[in-house]
């Protein structure tokens, strides 16, 4: 099949290997020209995939005319923030009533708060629309170390397609139809990761990671059963599987932030000295929206929000979130 990979990001250029390795013909598409001249010469991502060789059958284009006209399948792995904008420019040249749309970003349009499939839909015209989700590290999945996700679609054929696609002996595929489940648990997720790393930050222990990766469990759940969310899906591997992931590896971006917020740096010197996007800082504000919105209580997510925005000092946040009103679980 021909596939085009839309994002020269980490996980755009792990997928594409990984398809790549089944016999697809592979074309990756990333914004900057100078940088895809890099990749096409030198067969390597520093950027974002370090010490990831690429083999030459990998295609790579600065041009979305050149990597969709034709595709069978269009992968999606751009940052929330740009990903409307991307897909306005590539609506001219996907053929919406064939090639299959699969989205791998995790994250809610800052501008009107729909999730990332409901932007795709949208803005390409289509819905032939897969969300491919779950503990996937880049990194990991880049050198064939065994992993599970889950892809999700009400239309159980599209799934199936997309399970197909993707499916092998190192990357395992499940399916779901609960769409709205996978990705609000890929938007929660990588809020709470900052608050995990901020307690590594600060030296804290086991305990402390164990508690809030359960009660960030529980903030999941509450707001997802209120948005429509299935508890299975949540509590499956694009809920808390991704949730364990992302708050307990060295791989995570958003963990990092919030290791270096516990030792006491600003978020916005973080954020400037950061080359990959952690999506978990401006799905802290959204996420904020959302709770309010739906009437759930999410303090872990919501002292997060504070801290990346309201100036709120993180030594603080565990006074407010350990001197709240005791309550049963």
């Amino acid at each position: 099949m021909k596939i085009a990979v839309i994002g020269d990001g980490g996980w755009g250029s792990a997928v594409a290997r990984l398809l790549d390795a089944k016999g697809h013909a592979v074309t990756v598409w990333g914004p900057f020209p100078d940088y895809i001249a890099e990749l096409r010469a030198t067969r390597r991502n520093p950027r974002y995939l370090p010490g990831v060789d690429f083999p030459e059958s990998i295609r790579f284009t600065a041009d979305l005319a050149e990597a969709l006209p034709g595709a069978d399948v269009a992968v999606l792995a751009i940052p929330s923030k740009f990903y409307r904008a991307v897909c306005a420019q590539a609506a001219a040249h996907l053929d919406a009533a064939r090639t299959l749309v699969v989205s791998l970003t995790k994250g809610v349009c800052p501008e009107t708060h729909q999730r990332m499939s409901e932007v795709a839909r949208a803005t390409l015209g289509t819905e032939r629309v897969v969300v491919l989700s779950g503990p996937s590290h880049a990194e990991e999945v880049a050198r064939g170390i065994p992993t599970a996700v889950t892809c999700a679609c009400q239309d159980h054929a599209l799934a199936v397609e997309a399970q197909a696609l993707f499916n092998g002996p190192r990357f395992r595929v499940y399916t779901t139809d609960d769409v709205l489940g996978v990705e609000i648990g890929g938007v929660v997720k990588n809020v709470l990761a900052i608050a995990v790393g901020a307690s590594d930050g600060f030296g804290f222990g086991d305990n402390t990671r164990a508690a809030l990766i359960t009660r960030g469990l529980a903030e999941m759940m509450r707001l997802g059963l209120a948005m429509g969310a299935k508890a299975q899906t949540l509590s499956g591997l694009a809920g808390v599987g991704d949730l364990i992931v992302t708050c307990t590896s060295c791989h995570s971006r958003n963990h990092a932030v919030g290791e270096r917020l516990g030792k006491g740096e600003a978020i916005g010197d973080i954020l400037g000295s950061m080359q990959m996007v952690a999506e978990g800082v401006d799905n802290a504000r959204l996420l904020h929206d959302l709770a309010q919105a739906h009437g759930v209580e999410m303090p872990i997510a919501e002292v997060v929000y504070r801290i990346c925005y309201q100036g709120l000092a993180a030594k603080d946040a565990v006074l407010l979130l350990m001197g709240r009103a005791a309550k049963p679980e």
